[in-house]
């Protein structure tokens, strides 16, 4: 049976690497295509019913956390549903690009990351976009592996190696820890769109 979403979950209680993950479930280059493809249709089906003002709409998030911001005032701002997607598909972006390195057997040392300024991402269609236009990017690299993938050539981020196969589970798996916060988002903008509503015919 075909692979179409992959559970990270044992990757975030940590019970399992990617590496253990990927050789549990056998990971091909094949899997890799349709777990991208089926990521990205996860991601649409979530702003499936979205209006424009929903992709700019503030939620509340007392988690919020963000490290690398460098305006002070941003690090526990909460994410629109535009700045969510433009960070998870420019991670993921990444990933395949590197992988695409791995893969042909030439040396990773850098990162390789461009994320598309969220504030640009005003409405439905153009998050629509950047998520169709991450799909394409995405594929494009993993249809850019060699036959003979140089699976042993590896790349560190940090403390562990990632292969080819491995880079690319780690966008997918960085995808997934976003897509609660996606329907989280989705739902409170929804609320507030209704709230008015509500108010004006009291029951």
């Amino acid at each position: 049976m075909a692979l179409t979403m992959l559970d990270f979950s044992p990757v975030d209680r940590r019970e399992l690497s990617l590496a253990e993950l990927a050789a549990r479930h056998h990971i091909t280059h094949a899997d890799l295509i349709r777990l991208t493809e089926a990521m990205i249709e996860a991601q649409l089906a979530l702003i499936a019913d979205i209006e424009d003002a929903d992709v700019v709409f503030q939620p509340v998030d007392p988690e919020a956390y963000d490290p690398y911001a460098t305006d002070p005032e941003a690090v526990h701002a909460a994410w629109t549903l535009a700045h969510v997607i433009a960070h998870t598909t420019a991670s993921s972006e990444e990933c395949c690009a590197q992988a695409a390195n791995l893969a042909r057997g030439v040396p990773v040392t850098q990162r390789m990351r461009y994320e598309v300024p969220w504030q640009r991402l005003t409405t439905v269609a153009q998050l629509r976009h950047r998520l169709q236009e991450s799909r394409r990017i995405r594929l494009a690299y993993l249809q850019a592996w060699p036959d003979e993938p140089h699976y042993d050539l590896t790349y560190t981020p940090y403390k562990t190696p990632h292969n080819c196969i491995t880079r690319v589970l780690a966008g997918l798996h960085h995808d997934s820890g976003h897509l609660r916060q996606i329907a989280e988002i989705v739902r409170q903008a929804k609320a507030a769109r209704m709230a008015p509503a509500e108010a004006a015919n009291p029951t």
